[in-house]
């Protein structure tokens, strides 16, 4: 097997996260991502690693049986959104729960196997359930017309128009096809990500589901020499550029977005317009940052409904995706609780209630949720506008035991007085920092809830708390995310009867744990042996996965050996570094070395 090589064959089963399995005639595996069990398929060897390998999916040959009848919608196949959209919702759901009860008794201890392992709750809507979607601007091929919607799969900077997706409502794709069709009109360009020239970034939409109100932000560059910039786009073609000359739109900034907010306005929503917005972002990675806002018309806000709380959402709080399957999710964490805070008068949980912290709060979800059966909560946020959204929304529902403190876990923790009784956590895709994990070990609380949006950094996360003396209770799976193969668990951890564990012996545990675990189930690089790479830091692995989910770009071992050096880091002892310093070797550019750099920040190794 080399690479390039073309090869066929059936999908065994898919691992979490979508990675589907290939057996080769000579018995080796090979990972195919976005592919379904029993599917027949052609992929591409594009890396191979100590007999291991993975491919690109090329084409789908046969059907899996589990697919049946069900088609899924017209961006099929072009769009890398929506993996399991062909699958029966019933059959979607046993696979992630399979995949998530997986990864749980690969990493719970063996004393621990009796944990309740509760299945998984389904979304109530499995289509149009999104309240947030952010659509970028570019073209499918190059140099072809504007094109608003999702980046097609497995590519960086081709876009597929998804006026047909069926994740979000009538309200979402109408809101698409006006802006598209306005903005194409005007051939006003999109933002080149290599060129660094255009005006148009993204369109981010948001509609409450339970008050129906919508938010609408444009997100531009300040580049407004408008005539210029469509030339500059174009094939190099005389009368091509000629044309586009002619059909530029040559009026100011204001003239455009007035007459695209009247384009908005003029078309008919099942909900309510609440609020048209225009964000200016110049930052040169392909998210969405606020570098100031201006309202067109209306507010810079809208209010959501959970549980029986009222949420102001504002375009860039944080909120779960899925208001409904939200209800289910805070729900089960309720439950998980349970008799941890008993109920009573006011009068009893001001005498016997409970502190509360809830760590990665957000805009304040479950600490609101938790108010009234605690004596006080006590929620951390890195992001500074999502703890002022929450103090506002704890107002607004006239809670006065919440208190919201901004910055980072790791170090918030140290300067708060008050000692929990226990804690929920509820950290980003990436999990805990380690670092910020032995300090919230060290309050020792009977109990803990953890909240997980990715099962793999639940899975490291729970090595740890179990070497510490925690025991995994429950494990359950909420369906957030249908037709994807995104998940999130709850899972209820207790503080065992043996108590305690010393830091070092933990640590020594889990090291030994997760070294016997890479010889029977991972291949790993010689850098990933290095063991300091699990004292508080992180693994070359997950630095590149961090800088390719932040950035885009692809970096490399070595050049993350390379920034290591430059900042004064261990490369590890076994990393294969040249002998010589003048060794000619390639170097890492700037850019993917400030993208290296912010990882580094990120995993509180510099």
């Amino acid at each position: 097997m080399k690479k390039g090589q073309i090869i066929e064959g059936v999908i065994e089963r898919v691992d979490f996260p979508n990675k589907g399995i290939i057996r080769t005639e000579d018995g080796k595996q090979v990972i195919v991502k976005n592919t379904i069990p029993g599917q027949k398929v052609s992929a591409s060897i594009n890396k191979i690693r100590k007999g291991k390998a993975e491919g690109r999916l090329l084409e789908v040959l046969e059907k899996s049986p589990l697919e049946g009848d069900k088609t899924g919608c017209v961006h099929a196949g072009e769009c890398g959104g929506c993996t399991y959209q062909t699958l029966p919702y019933d059959r979607q759901l046993e696979m992630k729960a399979e995949q998530v009860k997986k990864l749980m008794d690969d990493v719970i201890n063996q004393e621990n196997r009796d944990y309740q392992f509760l299945g998984i709750k389904e979304s109530p809507r499995q289509t149009g359930y999104r309240n947030k979607m952010e659509f970028s601007f570019g073209d499918e091929f190059k140099d072809g017309p504007l094109a608003l919607g999702m980046h097609k799969r497995g590519s960086f900077y081709d876009i597929v128009t998804v006026e047909n997706c069926q994740i979000v409502d009538e309200d979402f794709r109408k809101i698409l096809s006006v802006t598209l069709a306005y903005f194409r009109e005007k051939n006003i360009t999109y933002y080149h990500k290599l060129r660094h020239t255009g005006y148009l970034r993204h369109l981010l939409v948001r509609k409450a589901v339970k008050t129906g109100e919508i938010l609408v932000d444009l997100v531009t560059t300040t580049q407004t020499d408008f005539p210029g910039i469509a030339v500059a786009q174009m094939d190099e073609v005389e009368s091509t550029l000629s044309n586009a000359q002619e059909n530029a739109f040559a009026g100011t900034e204001e003239e455009l977005l007035v007459g695209w907010k009247a384009a908005l306005l003029a078309a008919d929503y099942k909900g309510i317009m609440t609020g048209i917005l225009h964000t200016r972002n110049d930052n040169v990675a392909d998210t969405v940052t606020n570098e100031g806002t201006d309202v067109l018309y209306g507010q810079d806000f809208f209010y959501e409904e959970l549980l029986g709380l009222r949420f102001k959402i504002t375009p860039f709080s944080f909120f779960q995706t899925n208001s409904l399957g939200a209800e289910v999710l805070y729900q089960t964490a309720r439950e998980f609780i349970g008799d941890a805070l008993p109920s009573g008068t006011d009068a009893d949980i001001a005498e016997h209630g409970k502190i509360v912290f809830d760590l990665y709060s957000g805009t304040g979800t479950i600490a609101q949720m938790l108010s009234p059966v605690a004596k006080k909560v006590i929620g951390v946020e890195i992001i500074e506008e999502a703890v002022e959204a929450a103090k506002e929304n704890a107002q607004l529902n006239g809670l006065h035991n919440c208190e919201f403190i901004a910055g980072d876990v790791l170090k918030v923790i140290d300067s708060i007085e008050e000692k929990p009784d226990y804690i929920v956590l509820d950290p980003p895709r990436d999990g805990i920092n380690p670092k910020a994990l032995e300090k919230i070990i060290r309050y020792n609380v009977p109990q803990m809830v953890y909240i997980s949006c990715k099962p793999t950094s639940l899975a490291r996360d729970l090595e740890v708390l179990q070497a510490r003396g925690y025991e995994v209770k429950k494990v359950c799976c909420v369906d957030m995310f249908p037709s994807t193969f995104h998940v999130e668990t709850v899972v209820l951890l207790s503080k065992g009867a043996k108590g305690p564990v010393d830091l070092c012996s933990a640590r020594t545990e889990v090291e030994r744990r997760l070294v016997d675990s890479r010889k029977v189930k991972v291949d790993f690089s010689l850098e990933d042996m290095d063991l300091s790479e699990f004292k508080g830091k992180a693994t070359y692995e997950q630095i590149k996965a961090y800088v390719l989910e932040q950035t885009g770009l692809k970096v490399s071992s070595l050049y993350i050996a390379q920034i290591k050096k430059k900042c004064g880091l261990d490369v590890g002892e076994n990393f294969n570094l040249p002998k010589s310093e003048n060794a000619r070797q390639p170097q890492c550019t700037p850019e993917k070395e400030e993208a290296i750099m912010q990882a580094f920040k990120h995993f509180g190794m510099i």
